[in-house]
């Protein structure tokens, strides 16, 4: 027996002799999303208890390994740990990545910069924060926080953001990376989107992020859902708000489940409901909102590939002032010349017409890959459906149908590669392709003003963005757009002869019914797009930008095909068939300052616009269903030139101070007259308090002016009045006078539990009740604004 345990000792003397232990693991530690080094990861191998850290480059060895298995336990502050299996046979060398993510409940966005989505371009953020505390408010509302952003109001409920003095059709609104599809041409259609659904926006003055769109002369507009942690975890939030203005209030809610696999699901839903709104002296009748949304979303995110589907509803009805439709033409002058609106009820949470009643589908399946040398291949579908009802004050057995009946129908596919050529050199490139399909009800009984079209759009794209060194970024891109438009679309025959277009579009007729011509114009737009700048950084905390972007636009199917009554923006509305595409030229400058006393950022910009199509009032035309202005698009040279202006003063620690500035000057270079409906110079003044360690309170005291705008068209003209058998000037043009406003806001923090904070808000607006009109709002002729509102915001999260 002894013999033959002596006999195994000597075998495995010789087996552990003659095993290799010259093996070595020479690794990098990264972060997965971004490939930043992670210094000071700490490295341990469990079979040899030997630890240690990364070094400055992110790097490490471990030497003296044998020819086995090992294991590799990797973790690092705010990181999800890893385990790594390694069966070793020689040396090798292997980068290890790691998710960087917060573990607290309530901090799951990741700390630091966000990528930008353009290197030399200015971009303004929303953060979720500010989101959660404009809860009860619409997009183009939240947006004008941002100096440099206004909006173009129908009333106080339909609110789209004008960007440097542009909006519909020229701002690009991107919802968590899918285009909004949504009749986006209308004056008073709001963007249909619920701003509690998403996490953060992004704010881009003007088109020089081009993986976007080449269109968007005026700017874009991206929100985003925050990702979801790689980790077992479930949490939520309710957010409730209440208004004395329009006796209403929201209620929005939140549920997300996680898991350590990767796999996640959210669910949110929104309630808005409001009656009639007022203005300090009288009751805005018909003007009242009610808004559902729900989104549901779920994947799985390995990290290096990722996949999810998510489907969200968004539904609005909403009054216009009732006053806003008028009988006949000496209403309207009396409207314009009186104080008070013509017709004024009770308060009431009924909404009758003339309304909007406005539903939006929007389904999506979107993907992503990394692959170790290509880069991050994305994917991204979706389905969008925009159903579009106008009711107009209508009697008899036709009460309750529509005048206007839109559905829309849009198909998107994007793939986009983010590839890192070198260590300071990216390159974006991308492929977009859609089908969009418009169908106007005829069962409305009345004239169609946007025709049955199918529209066809391609694009391709190629971004490079290249370090020169340590101060320098250059930033270079190219995109081509190719739009094609077939639609079938009735003229009167009057109007189709006193526009030549029975020589000029003789070809397109397909048939004549009496009074009425049937024609099909196929329409073709190229459309190039490209952007040139560079970032400088000096003196540590100063930057300077500096972006050139070409955007060309082809006409939308309101500008090209409007001939006839558009309902809820109580206007008749003519459009231009041999309209061409607008071209822009925008040079923009951008200084911006970031210490840890003093913020600011100084961004002038100079925008030409060749084609650049613009609709204005003409005459008063009366119709069966009452008295109504004639706006007719027009094409033109422009030039809007002007400076935005941000600012922050840290008094203190506890007090600071804002200010914004912006002012555009908007030009038709070929009448040598101001444009219509530009912005007017505005500032904005505000004094905060912050106390972090007194539930972190804060205080907010805001100022804002807004100065008369003095250049403007004279659009005003003359109406036959049958009463007085006169001639009389309708004033359409005079803008209202300059106003300031004071608001305050306010909230508070109190821990329920651990993982429970409940935040309470207060806040009053024009707390003054001052009566004023805002020269962008449409419906100024017949009403003021709105008058004093306290508001009162609860938000628990869990």
């Amino acid at each position: 027996m002894r013999v033959f345990i002596l006999l195994f000792l000597l075998i495995s003397s010789n087996f552990i002799i003659s095993q290799n232990c010259n093996n070595t693991i020479t690794g990098k530690v990264l972060d997965l999303h971004d490939n930043t080094i992670l210094v000071d990861a700490r490295i341990v191998v469990l079979e040899i208890n030997k630890q240690l850290l990364t070094n400055e480059s992110g790097g490490f060895t471990i030497s003296g390994l044998c020819n086995q298995t090992y294991t590799i336990e990797i973790s690092h502050a705010f990181c999800l740990p890893k385990t790594y299996k390694i069966e070793l046979i020689s040396s090798i060398e292997k980068v290890f990545l790691l998710e960087h993510h917060l573990e607290e409940l309530n901090e799951i966005i990741l700390e630091g910069k966000t990528n930008n989505d353009s290197e030399t371009s200015l971009e303004n953020k929303i953060t979720k924060e500010e989101l959660e505390k404009s809860s009860s408010k619409s997009l183009g509302d939240v947006l004008n926080s941002i100096s440099g952003i206004s909006s173009l109001n129908t009333g106080n409920t339909i609110v789209k953001p004008v960007i440097n003095g542009l909006h519909s059709s020229r701002v690009v609104i991107l919802n968590d990376g899918i285009r909004l599809e949504d009749q986006d041409w209308g004056a008073e259609h709001a963007p249909n989107l619920d701003i509690n659904a998403i996490d953060n926006i992004t704010v881009i003055k003007g088109a020089s992020a081009l993986q976007y769109s080449g269109n968007a002369i005026g700017g874009i507009v991206i929100t985003e859902t925050a990702k979801a942690p790689v980790k077992d975890s479930i949490y939520g939030k309710t957010i409730v708000t209440a208004a004395s203005n329009g006796r209403g209030g929201t209620t929005t809610t939140q549920l997300t489940k996680t898991y350590k696999s990767g796999w996640y699901g959210n669910i949110q839903g929104t309630i808005k409901r409001f009656g009639d709104f007022n203005a300090p002296d009288y009751n805005l009748s018909n003007t009242g909102v009610y808004e559902r949304s729900l989104s549901v979303r779920g994947g799985i995110n390995r990290f290096r590939s990722g996949l999810e589907a998510s489907y969200s509803l968004y539904k609005m009805e909403t009054g216009i002032l009732r006053a806003s439709h008028l009988g006949g033409a000496q209403d309207q002058i009396r409207a314009i010349n009186n104080l008070e609106p013509l017709f004024v009820d009770d308060f009431t949470y009924n909404i009758n017409s003339p309304k909007q009643d406005v539903e939006h589908h929007i389904l999506k399946l979107k993907g992503f890959k990394k692959f170790e040398k290509l880069g991050k291949l994305d994917f991204k579908y979706s389905f969008q459906q925009n159903n579009r009802l106008e009711f107009d004050v209508r009697r008899g057995d036709d009460r309750d149908k529509p005048s206007l009946d839109l559905k829309l129908n849009t198909h998107t596919l994007l793939l986009d590669l983010d590839s890192k050529l070198s260590e300071t050199a990216n390159l974006k490139l991308g492929l977009t392709g859609q089908y969009q399909t418009n169908f106007a009800d005829p069962s409305t009984g009345i004239r169609r003003l946007i025709p049955d079209y199918s529209e066809y759009n391609t694009g391709l794209y190629a971004i490079l963005e290249k370090q020169i060194n340590n101060q320098f970024i250059f930033e270079l891109g190219a995109r081509l757009d190719y739009t094609y438009l077939d639609a079938l679309k009735f003229y009167r025959t009057s109007f189709w002869e006193d526009r030549g277009y029975d020589s000029t579009f003789q070809d397109i007729v397909v048939e004549e019914f009496g009074n009425q011509i049937l024609v099909n114009p196929k329409l073709n737009f190229y459309n190039p797009s490209a952007t040139a700048g560079i970032s400088y950084n000096f003196k540590e905390d100063f930057k300077l930008l500096f972006n050139y972007s070409l955007a060309s636009r082809a006409p939308n199917p309101s500008e090209l095909f409007s001939e006839g009554l558009h309902h809820s923006a109580s206007r008749i509305e003519l459009g231009g068939l041999e309209f061409k595409s607008e071209t822009a030229h925008k040079f923009s400058f951008t200084l911006q300052h970031d210490s840890d006393r003093i913020r600011f950022t100084i961004n002038p910009y100079i925008n030409l616009i060749s084609d650049f199509i613009v609709i204005e009032p003409i005459e008063v035309q009366q119709t069966i269903r009452g008295n109504f202005q004639v706006w007719e698009y027009r094409q033109t040279n422009a030039r809007l030139m002007g400076v935005d202006i941000d600012g922050e003063i840290k008094l203190n620690d506890y007090f600071k101070y804002n200010h914004q500035f912006s002012i555009i000057k908007g030009k038709d270079i070929t009448k040598k007259d101001a444009l219509i409906n530009m912005p007017a110079a505005s500032t904005r003044n505000a004094i905060a308090y912050t106390n972090k360690k007194l539930n972190n309170l804060n205080l907010r005291l805001q100022s804002e002016y807004v100065f008369r705008q003095n250049e403007f068209p004279d659009n005003n003209f003359e109406v036959f009045v049958p009463e007085t058998e006169t001639l009389e000037i309708v004033d359409v043009s005079t803008p209202p006078d300059a106003y300031h406003l004071l608001g305050f806001n306010s909230s508070i923090d109190y821990k329920l539990s651990k993982k429970s904070i409940l935040t309470i808000g207060f806040g009053v607006s024009n707390i003054f009740n001052t009566n004023y009109r805002n020269y962008l709002n449409r419906l100024r002729y017949y009403a003021n604004d709105l008058g004093r509102d306290y508001s009162i915001n609860l938000k628990i999260n869990y």
